[in-house]
């Protein structure tokens, strides 16, 4: 045992499908290129959910979150920046910049993403997993100093948190994955915090026409006050009926559900030479078909996108002054502000479709 570890307290799941329980764990000191942080705010997300249950990662014991503002408080041998008392957003993808998609000039695609050695663990003595390399739903937890992206102190911590997965994912798969184009008809299925920040990015990307798909009606109200044209209740009819008559196809579809009916409903609202983007985790042996004829007749571009192909240093300063400037309405993402020890009732919040975004404030 390092002879300088701290205590922290953190939400933890022993096992897929327990309940996540609040516990004190041991945080051993920072090391080489790696850095302390004190968390501030943590967004709550569905692939944390999926990790609880069981559905993302078998690294059980799991420190959940990964969506984060923090305070650096300590710094590793041989790290240079952030410095002690920087504010910093945290990244679950940092390029390596060594391997060979990021030496070919594709950090987007980086194999082997940097995060820091396992150096948290219970109070009894086993490794903790951490979720996408993070783990925030906690107090204290050591990063890589390359996953601390500077984070400007003058915004709401509650705000620029989402910046770290929702925004980036879900903007950024509309401003970089499909490349949006101006004029261009979208369709966003599934109206989640990610779906609704694909509505911004089209938005931003000045899309004509933005159709949100859902089943639950609430999501729909969400989609409308954040941009969305049209909506289509997925529970009436077929959604690709409505989406056809509403718009005649369009030319990016996005599914950030993951889901096998969904990712097909959504490659077929596609017009001809559309593009669809998939965004929505799916499960493990999750499979998909469709009629070869038609994606080959509809020449139809379907791809998939981790973090809304966004490069972390270049984006979260960019969006922090979208946001800034009121072009992203980060505020009205947060539908709930939660303390640590609200984990557990946040999942069922979320798993009912009352919230877009919880976030844990810690004091």
């Amino acid at each position: 045992m390092a002879t300088d570890s701290i205590q922290a307290r953190g939400a933890i799941v022993r096992s897929a499908g327990a309940r996540a329980i609040i516990e004190d764990f041991l945080v051993d000191p920072p090391g080489a290129g790696e850095i302390l942080v004190r968390m501030v705010t943590s967004g709550i997300c569905h692939t944390d959910l999926h990790a609880k249950l069981g559905n993302f990662g078998t690294e059980f014991p799991y420190l959940l979150g990964h969506e984060a503002i923090g305070i650096v408080e300590r710094v590793g041998e041989g790290v240079t920046a952030p410095s002690v008392g920087d504010r910093v957003g945290l990244t679950w993808r940092a390029p390596c910049g060594r391997c060979r998609f990021c030496a070919a000039g594709n950090p987007v695609y980086c194999a082997k993403p940097v995060v820091a050695a396992p150096r948290m663990r219970t109070s009894d003595g086993l490794t903790l997993g951490r979720v996408l390399g993070l783990g925030t739903f906690c107090t204290h937890a050591v990063v890589a100093a390359a996953q601390a992206i500077p984070a400007a102190v003058d915004l709401a911590p509650e705000a620029t948190c989402l910046i770290g997965c929702s925004v980036a994912t879900g903007a950024g798969s509309a401003l970089y994955a499909a490349g949006v184009t101006a004029g261009s008809r979208v369709a966003v299925f599934g109206c989640g915090a990610v779906g609704i920040n694909v509505i911004l990015g089209a938005r931003l990307a000045n899309a004509s026409r933005i159709v949100a798909v859902d089943v639950a009606p609430r999501k729909l109200e969400w989609a409308t006050q954040f941009g969305a044209t049209d909506v289509v209740d997925a529970r009436e009819s077929d959604p690709v009926k409505q989406i056809r008559a509403l718009v005649g196809g369009v030319d990016y579809a996005f599914e950030a559900i993951g889901l096998p009916e969904t990712l097909t409903q959504a490659m077929s609202s596609c017009d001809l030479g559309g593009v669809c983007v998939m965004i929505g985790l799916p499960a493990p042996k999750a499979m998909v078909t469709f009629p070869l004829a038609k994606f080959f007749y509809g020449r139809c571009t379907l791809r998939a996108t981790f973090y809304g192909d966004c490069l972390p240093s270049r984006d979260f300063p960019l969006f922090e002054d979208l946001y800034r400037r009121k072009k992203l309405p980060l505020d009205d993402l947060v539908t709930h502000r939660v303390s640590l020890d609200d984990v557990e009732e946040a999942f069922g919040a979320m798993e009912r479709g009352e919230t877009l975004r919880s976030v844990i404030v810690f004091p």
